[in-house]
């Protein structure tokens, strides 16, 4: 991976964020479309012409109260974002006098570049790793657990800090809603049709409960495609933010040895036990749960990572 720049990487960034916000509407509207275009068949099986006018006049009706139902879902996201991060992982908020050497450091990167200084939380836990989060100046954080505070030299921790200040300055916290929402927004159709599937096998008239069922495996089906693609791209632009903060901080630091020495630190130590949900998860500066064995099933274990190897991470610090 060639590294072109931090400017360079950002405008990519913005780039991706436009196609996260173009892909996954569409992706939830063409699986609308062609949903519309199955129950269609299904109940005129009778019929070998297929009327596209009135498939496509119920998928306009439609597409207003799927707007609407996405918006609320990305206004609770946005809203309670914060304290659900700050629940799972049991930061709390790190106070000046209690470590004026984290405050230092995150002052003097945040000076430099022109930023205002963030909220700074400590995660009680012996372990090495830390996250970014916040979709405004006023609720931007950086978190850092206990262990990468006492484990890492200054330049090693004002690395990882500047890796998390860059995930604040690409506003990469409000892509991670945005790839949660939509995935969430998949994955609760297909889990409300699988329950309505059982409710629907257990009453009612069969021959009328069968073509229920129909109807609901394909919203199972379309669902599960749904979840799978957007998965795929919400990992995909996961992994890629983490190389564009890495790009940041070697910038911001002009040190980007220091990130690789606390890159293979925090590799021995990512596992933060507090942090059970995935979503959260991904947001740290590497996977924080103990490590997987490596097996035959690797390749589609890195097409489902949350981020690069380690490996990979310091190959690419390494050209800089």
């Amino acid at each position: 991976m060639k590294y072109v720049g931090l400017q360079s990487q950002i405008w990519k960034n913005n780039i991706n964020s436009f196609l996260l916000l173009l892909l996954f509407p569409s992706l939830l509207l063409t699986l609308l479309w062609v949903f519309f275009y199955i129950t269609y068949n299904i109940e005129n099986t009778t019929n070998l012409s297929i009327n596209l006018d009135l498939i496509n006049n119920q998928f306009i009706s439609t597409i207003p109260f799927i707007l609407i139902s996405v918006s609320i879902w990305f206004l609770i996201a946005w809203i309670s974002h914060s304290s659900i991060i700050k629940k799972a992982t049991s930061s709390k908020s790190l106070e000046r006098k209690d470590n004026m050497r984290v405050y230092n450091l995150v002052e003097n990167l945040c000076i430099a570049k022109g930023i205002r200084t963030p909220k700074i939380n400590v995660i009680e836990d012996d372990s090495l790793n830390a996250f970014a989060s916040g979709i405004t100046e006023k609720t931007f954080s950086i978190s850092l657990s206990r262990g990468i505070i006492n484990k890492l030299d200054d330049e090693e921790l004002e690395a990882v800090i500047a890796h998390e200040l860059t995930h604040i300055i690409n506003r990469d916290v409000r892509l991670l809603i945005i790839s949660i929402v939509f995935v969430g927004i998949f994955a609760f159709i297909t889990k409300i049709a699988f329950h309505s599937l059982r409710y629907v096998r257990l009453g009612g008239r069969r021959k009328k409960s069968g073509g229920i069922a129909v109807i609901i495996l394909v919203i199972i089906l379309l669902g599960v495609i749904g979840y799978l693609f957007s998965l795929l791209f919400r990992f995909s632009l996961s992994r890629k933010r983490e190389f564009l903060a890495d790009a940041g901080a070697a910038e911001m630091t002009k040190n980007p040895n220091a990130l690789v020495n606390a890159l293979n630190k925090i590799s021995k130590d990512p596992w933060i036990e507090a942090v059970q949900r995935e979503d959260v998860a991904q947001m740290f500066i590497e996977h924080p749960t103990k490590k997987k064995k490596k097996s035959i099933t690797t390749f589609f274990n890195n097409l489902f990572a949350t981020h690069p190897t380690i490996e990979k991470r310091i190959e690419f610090l390494q050209q800089i």
